[in-house]
């Protein structure tokens, strides 16, 4: 029997996993969308294993490879009720397992949304299967699929489903029940009897019977293909992860697998050849993909509304009211003309833009954790370049002072929601989550998902183990991976073949090139390495992220809960199903909550320091410009410092002799892979200790380059020199940032032109304009954001990383949660300075901890017995630096006293 007229061999693939389906999916979006389109497949569905996590990724990649997405899932439906919880028996497998009960834990279900409706349909079953049904798996029943079956459609499904699973045990009534049932809350039009073949006996056997049903129900036939990756040769790669998956080995005949090597992409021949006797099935894919129309609107900012207090009209209003009452604390009753026109423009950007209930929303948060007494940062990001940020309290650095750029923060061009980053002790943020649910609806806030991708020298070793090779052998292989330089970890691929984006890391893998080329062992684990590098392994919990909704927040993305360990499903956090960036994208409020050790310890220093020492320390308000400071910072003392503690940083600080702020705000971007590689970090401290010239293309730009030494280090550098000397305002000077950061040839060609044609209508001169911009293109690579350089750069220069250096090292090292190899780091570093009591081995059970803090002045002496951190420990010794004698003596009164002093 040939095609139906007119449609030749078209097809559309309905039935797909991709990598979103945790450990089961080896299909990475991009690649079937490719191969779809290189198919010319009009349509292609996802129907991800009991979640929606891909959906707006693959949206977005159909969208650009000219592919219509069908958007779906396959749930996991109960036998009966969701929330019934039957005892399992033996091994949970693809279609379920056993239970007490003689049925399964849980049934597949394929379900596609045909429009808008259906799309919000599919959310909501998504999301209850998680929060109303976990039971191994996110379960619905066929109460939530009554209730939500508006704009839905439904099929039968593959062998794991009611009716396939009937027909395997001969109930053929069973089957025509369960599939009658789906007809009855679906419709005729919108359920589908759907027939696959991948070679298994299984279903060449109750195929006929599946054909019957169709008939008598009066539903059509829909031909899929259950896909698991992409190209059949990918089967071993899903195989491999299949194993990663369960545990298990390839050699192990007993483990779970799929039969055959059948469940890819198929090409519309093969599938149409494959149902060649029943064309229908095919056609039924094509009418589906006519039927199904799901547009997802991204950009459309969603606000949750700010509750303004009676006597403001608006948002607007009650913010300027804010903004003012800030700016009299911030420089006094009558201020500045400059700044009163910087908060006037600022506020009428935002007004315009909407955003007020936004700034609102994040100065309320700030104020009740303040007034909660729970430290938060001094702002970081660009936000510390905007003013009304620092009237608000939200940053805590002036921006005019340091010259920091609000276009940076907010482009009045770009409509896109501003980004505040706030920090908060890490043991209290999880108060901030529950205030913020509690004042804006415990169903509109929700933490953020994130995924952990399987990494290249992960990979080795989970294909060594797969593949039943000895431990050491897959130790070998990921060793001779090159460890990430600069941060950026080298894929297996371009260790093997020369890629010029990572040129380092391929050198550096030349042992790893002559293994795979030498030895066949090696070959087969990298070989599978290369399938599994890049999938997805598993779900966790945003470190920062959360998301605050005007509505329900089911009305917009996916929910579900993600326990942790030892904590009961109903009891876990609820996340979204969405990522970070998804989330963003459909214009939700995304806000970053992020919990920091170094508040904790410093919250903790601040007390030890007003409970010994009797004063009581405002941390915020100690100065930038303390010359012990500087001292300690040119020193390369600053182990425990944030962001300056590592070796090589250290060493820098002793080459350029930090002196002022500037100077560690530049360190802060100039310590980065970008600048790194052009040295830009040798030439700064050359050019500061006078060791080299000060090099300048034009002399107009000495005023906008003098605190950087002549070198543009920082995007607000490039925004200013764009502003001069080709008339950019600040809002096209951003643009300009944003086009070079992309390298979208076409943008980066209009821009250069009119960059040329701006130098040259200054007066400045073409040739001038071509020289600035062949800087400015490859400075666009790593460019550093100037306010949050100076936002990071700040902590370390405050007056407390010195007089109180080692109370904080001492905190640290008491911390239960750092690593043992950090808490010794610190522990080090405050026996080179201070008193020091080490953790308490005899009493280890009752005390977790004796005395960590420094000696209160004129402190008691004591000896013959350990202090605990109740009690002030003994004054130190006033003597000189003691002899070998007087050393084995101190050393006989360490051991019994517990006490380290640094002579």
């Amino acid at each position: 029997m040939g095609t139906v007229s007119g449609r030749g061999e078209r097809f559309a693939h309905l039935h797909v996993h991709t990598e979103y389906s945790m450990l089961d999916g080896a299909a990475r979006v991009d690649e079937l969308v490719k191969a779809a389109a290189a198919d010319r497949q009009p349509a292609l569905g996802i129907t991800d294993h009991g979640n929606m996590y891909g959906i707006v990724p693959f949206y977005k990649a159909c969208r650009d490879g000219g592919v219509k997405p069908i958007l779906g899932i396959e749930a996991y439906l109960a036998h009966e009720d969701r929330r019934e919880r039957p005892a399992r028996r033996g091994r949970l497998d693809d279609s379920g397992g056993e239970t007490a009960t003689g049925h399964k834990l849980y049934y597949h279900l394929t379900l596609l949304a045909e429009n808008g409706a259906g799309y919000r349909n599919l959310v909501q079953i998504a999301s209850r299967a998680f929060l109303e049904g976990y039971y191994y798996k996110p379960k619905v029943d066929w109460e939530v699929l009554s209730e939500h079956a508006e704009g839905i459609l439904a099929t039968t499904g593959c062998l794991g489903s009611h009716v396939c699973q009937a027909l395997l045990q001969d109930d053929f009534s069973s089957a025509l029940a369960y599939a009658g049932r789906l007809r009855d809350i679906f419709g005729p039009a919108g359920t589908f009897v759907e027939l696959q073949d991948h070679g298994i006996a299984a279903q060449k056997r109750i195929m006929p019977q599946l054909l019957e049903i169709a008939g008598r129900l009066d539903i059509p036939l829909l031909a899929t293909n259950d896909s698991h990756y992409t190209n059949r040769a990918d089967s071993v790669a899903h195989d491999a992860l299949l194993c990663v998956q369960t545990g298990s080995v390839r050699s192990d005949p007993n483990r779970f697998h799929f039969e055959g090597d059948e469940h890819y992409l198929k090409t519309a021949r093969e599938m149409r050849a494959l149902f060649s006797e029943l064309p229908a099935a095919c056609d039924s894919t094509l009418d589906i993909a006519e039927r199904c129309n799901v547009e997802i609107t991204f950009g459309d900012i969603k606000l949750p509304p700010f509750p303004v207090p009676e006597g403001f009209e608006s948002a607007d209003a009650y913010l300027e009211h804010l903004t003012l009452e800030g700016a009299r604390h911030r420089w006094g009753e009558r201020l500045p003309e400059a700044t009163a026109d910087r908060l006037a423009y600022e506020l009428q950007v935002i007004r315009t833009m909407g955003f007020a209930s936004y700034f609102l929303i994040v100065w309320d948060l700030i104020r009740y954790a303040r007034s909660a007494g729970i430290r938060v940062g001094p702002g970081r990001g660009s936000a510390a370049g905007c003013a009304v940020s620092y009237c608000l309290g939200i940053t805590s650095l002036d921006p005019l002072h340091y010259d920091l750029l609000f276009e940076r923060f907010l482009n009045p061009g770009r409509r896109q929601m501003p980004d505040i980053d706030m920090d908060f002790d890490s043991r209290h943020r999880d108060d901030l989550i529950r205030y913020a649910a509690d004042r804006y609806g415990r169903d509109h806030v929700a933490q953020i998902i994130t995924f952990s991708t399987i990494k290249g020298r992960a990979a080795v070793r989970d294909a060594a183990r797969v593949l039943d090779h000895p431990y050491a052998t897959g130790d070998r292989i990921a060793k001779a991976v090159p460890e990430p330089i600069m941060g950026r970890t080298t894929p297996l691929k371009a260790c093997l073949e020369r890629d010029s984006a990572y040129s380092a890391g391929y050198e550096l893998a030349g042992d790893l090139r002559t293994m795979y080329a030498e030895d066949p062992q090696v070959r087969e684990v990298v070989d599978v390495a290369l399938g599994l590098e890049g999938l997805r392994r598993q779900d966790g919990i945003h470190a920062a992220a959360v998301v605050i909704s005007p509505d329900p927040l089911t009305e917009h993305v996916p929910v579900q809960r993600k326990p942790t360990d030892k904590q009961k499903a109903d009891e876990a956090p609820i996340v979204t199903q969405y990522d970070m960036d998804a989330v963003e994208e459909l214009g939700l409020l995304k806000m970053d909550f992020l919990g920091l050790r170094t508040l904790d310890v410093i919250t903790d220093t601040a007390a030890h320091v007003a409970r010994l020492r009797g004063l009581e320390l405002d941390v915020d308000a100690l100065a930038l410009d303390d010359r012990r400071t500087y001292e300690m910072l040119q020193r390369g003392d600053t182990t425990g410092v944030f962001q300056l503690e590592s070796p090589p940083v250290r060493a820098l600080l002793r080459s350029l002799l930090p002196s002022n702020i500037n100077d560690v705000s530049a360190l802060v971007a100039l310590y980065r892979p970008g600048p790194m590689k052009d040295n830009m970090h040798i030439t700064y401290a050359d050019r500061k200790m006078g060791r080299a010239d000060v090099e300048l293309l034009h002399p107009a730009a000495s005023e906008i380059l003098a605190d950087t030494y002549g070198l543009m280090i920082y995007q607000e550098s490039m925004m200013r020199i764009a502003q001069l000397f080709a008339g950019y305002t600040l809002e096209e000077a951003d643009n300009l940032r944003k086009a070079c950061g992309k390298k979208i040839r076409q943008k980066m060609a209009e821009e250069k032109e009119k960059f040329i044609d701006g130098c040259e209508a200054t007066g400045y001169g073409r040739r001038v304009g071509e020289q600035w911009w062949n800087q400015i293109e490859p400075f666009a690579d790593y460019a550093f954001n100037k306010s949050h350089s100076y936002a990071y750069g700040r902590p370390p220069t405050s007056k407390r990383t010195t007089r109180w250096s080692t109370w904080p090292r001492s905190s640290r090292a008491c911390g239960t949660r750092w690593s043992a190899s950090r808490r010794t780091c610190w522990t080090a570093a405050c026996r080179r300075s201070t008193w020091w009591c080490p953790t308490s081995t005899s009493r280890s059970r009752t005390s977790r901890r004796c005395w960590t803090m420094p000696p209160p002045i004129g402190a008691a002496s004591s000896s013959g017995s350990r202090r605990c951190a109740t009690s002030a420990p003994p004054t130190p010794p006033t003597s000189s630096r003691p002899g070998p004698t007087a050393a084995r003596s101190l050393t006989s009164t360490i051991s019994a006293t517990g006490w380290i002093h640094r002579y």
